[in-house]
C-alpha cells in the first residue's frame, strides 16, 4: 500500500476529442441522466402507491429502479462535470470509491434481475404455492443476499487491485469511468494473469446468474408449452418479455464490454461501447416495463388521473 501515494491522480479518456462535439455530448448525457431518473422513480413511485402492485415481482422491480438509479448516478454525474470543465481527471482514492460503487449497483443490478426470473418461475411452474415461497421474508433474504454478494465481489477486486507494487507509470484510465476492468490494469499482473483475474470474476458474477435466468425461463417455456389456455400464454409472453428485453440488454452489452476490453486495442471503442451498458440499460428499463406490462401502464394511468 505504500507505493498508492505515487499515484496522485488518474486521467480518464475522452470520448471525443472535438471541441464542437462536447456541448452534443453534455447534452446527451445530462437528457440520459434526467430521463433515467425520471423513469425510474416514476417505477417506484408507481409501485408504491398502487396497493395491487404490492406483490414480490413489483417489489424486485421497484428495487431494480432504485439500483438503477445508484448505478447511473456513479458515473454520468461525472462524465457531464468533465465534459464542462474540460478535466478528466480523479484521485487515486475517488477512482477506488467509483469503482467501488459501480461494482456493487452493477452486481445488484445482475443478481435482481436472476431474483425476478426465479420470481417468475416460482409463480408460472408452482403458482400454488407462489404465496407460501415468495413470503415477505424470502424477498427480504433475496434482496439482502444480492447485496452481500456485491459486496463479495468487490472484496475479490479488492484483493485482486492492491496487490499492485508499483503502477507510478500508469495515470491513464482507458474508459470514461473507473471500471473494473480498467483498474485491473493498474494492478502489477502481466496480461495473462490480468485477463484469468477477469474471467475468472466474470464467470463467477456474470455467468453463473445468467445460467440461473436460463434454466427458469427453460422451465417457464416448458410450462407454457404445455398449458392450453392461449390467454394465460398471451399474459405470461408479456410479463416474461419485459424482463428478458431487460435481461438481454443488461448483459449482452455488459459482458461483451468487460471481456473484449482485454482483446481490443482500441481505448476510444471500449468508452463508447460502455455507454451501452452503463447508461442505456437504467433509462430504458422503467420505460420497457411501462410499455410492455398492463399493470404498470393501468396504475400510471390511475396516478395521472389523480394528478390532473
Amino acid at each position: 500500500m505504500q507505493n498508492t501515494t505515487s499515484v496522485p491522480e488518474l486521467h480518464f479518456i475522452q470520448l471525443s476529442e472535438d471541441p464542437d462535439l462536447q456541448p452534443v455530448l453534455f447534452g446527451l448525457f445530462l437528457s440520459m441522466y434526467i430521463l433515467a431518473l425520471f423513469g425510474n422513480l416514476l417505477i417506484i413511485l408507481t409501485v408504491s402507491s398502487d396497493s395491487h402492485l404490492h406483490t414480490p415481482m413489483y417489489f424486485f422491480l421497484s428495487s431494480l429502479s432504485m439500483v438503477d438509479i445508484g448505478f447511473i448516478s456513479t458515473t454520468v454525474p461525472r462524465v457531464i462535470v468533465d465534459i464542462q470543465t474540460h478535466c478528466p481527471v480523479i484521485s487515486y482514492v475517488g477512482c477506488l470509491t467509483q469503482m467501488s460503487l459501480f461494482i456493487i449497483f452493477a452486481c445488484m443490478d445482475s443478481m435482481l434481475l436472476t431474483v425476478m426470473a426465479f420470481d417468475r418461475f416460482v409463480a408460472i411452474c408452482h403458482p400454488l404455492h407462489y404465496q407460501a415461497i415468495m413470503n415477505p421474508s424470502c424477498c427480504g433474504v433475496l434482496l439482502l443476499g444480492s447485496f452481500l454478494l456485491s459486496l463479495v465481489e468487490l472484496l475479490l477486486h479488492y484483493v485482486s487491485i492492491l496487490k499492485f507494487s508499483n503502477c507510478a507509470h500508469i495515470t491513464d484510465i482507458s474508459n470514461f469511468f473507473c471500471g473494473p476492468s480498467e483498474v485491473l490494469k493498474l494492478a502489477n499482473f502481466d496480461t495473462a494473469t490480468n485477463n484469468i483475474v477477469r474471467f475468472c470474476i466474470g464467470a463467477l458474477f456474470a455467468l453463473l446468474p445468467v445460467s440461473g435466468i436460463i434454466f427458469s425461463y427453460f422451465k417457464i417455456v416448458s410450462s407454457i408449452m404445455r398449458s392450453s389456455s392461449s390467454s394465460g400464454k398471451q399474459k405470461t409472453f408479456s410479463t416474461c418479455g419485459s424482463h428478458l428485453s431487460i435481461v438481454c440488454l443488461f448483459y449482452g452489452t455488459g459482458l461483451g464490454v468487460y471481456f473484449s476490453s482485454s482483446l481490443s486495442h482500441s481505448p476510444r471503442s471500449n468508452a463508447v461501447a460502455s455507454v451501452m451498458y452503463t447508461v442505456v440499460p437504467p433509462m430504458l428499463n422503467p420505460f420497457i416495463y411501462s410499455l410492455r406490462n398492463k399493470d404498470i401502464k393501468t396504475a400510471l394511468r390511475k396516478i395521472l388521473s389523480r394528478a390532473f
